[in-house]
């Protein structure tokens, strides 16, 4: 079923959609639109507005999301397997108990969403900003990220292991408990390590600039 330019805003959709069949949304306005527990799986999303769009418990296994968006847009207890995340504007989002196994998050703009709380083993990310985010507990195991800032996110007991960063930030970042080992930080700009975030960065590998400015800080010069 295709809703094309439809203004669905303000309404439950769950009677409109059809069992067993793909959904395709494009240019529609979806604010605060009630797709609590929706069967979605495998929809396409093509830039809608999603002003607070409630997701909550919905099935939106391989569904995609391309362009659009908006703030506030609840995925709480949804099933987000194989889902990808192309352009979006997911800001404020909260992705509590949703289950993120393979999801992909490309070109998105996550400032201030909370995936704390969130399952599964793992989730991709790159050329997003993430700033002011909460990860709490998150897992990004072994994964490439590219073009990435957590600045000021809060990525208390994340696991970073064998994880990449190219091109990435963490300035101000909170890593309480944060997991780095084995993982390349050379491509990451670390802002200023106090004590604590040195230790943070146990087991990672940094690079001879990064290591110069860590001693640096501590008035140690490196020649």
């Amino acid at each position: 079923m295709n809703f094309d330019g439809e203004d669905l805003s303000h309404t439950s959709l769950t009677d409109r959609l059809e069992p067993d069949e793909t959904h395709t949304f494009r240019s529609c306005d979806l604010t605060e639109t009630d797709l609590w527990g929706a069967s979605l799986a495998g929809a396409r999303f093509e830039s809608c507005v999603l002003e607070r769009t409630d997701f909550r418990k919905a099935d939106l296994d391989g569904a995609s999301f391309s362009g659009g968006g908006g703030t506030g847009i609840r995925f709480v207890d949804a099933d987000l397997v194989d889902v990808t995340f192309t352009d979006v504007d997911l800001s404020a989002a909260h992705f509590g108990g949703a289950l993120l196994t393979d999801a992909s998050f490309t070109g998105c703009r996550l400032i201030g969403a909370s995936l704390t709380g969130s399952r599964g083993t793992g989730f991709r990310v790159s050329g997003s900003n993430l700033t002011l985010a909460n990860l709490g507990g998150c897992s990004l195991r072994g994964e490439l990220i590219e073009g990435v800032r957590f600045d000021d996110a809060d990525l208390a007991g994340c696991d970073f292991t064998g994880a990449t960063f190219s091109d990435s930030r963490l300035r101000g970042a909170r890593l309480l408990k944060t997991v780095f080992a084995k993982a390349d930080l050379r491509g990451a700009d670390l802002g200023d390590c106090d004590d604590d975030r040195v230790r943070a960065l146990a087991g990672a590998t940094i690079n001879h600039a990064q290591a110069a400015a860590i001693l640096a800080a501590r008035g140690i010069n490196v020649i």
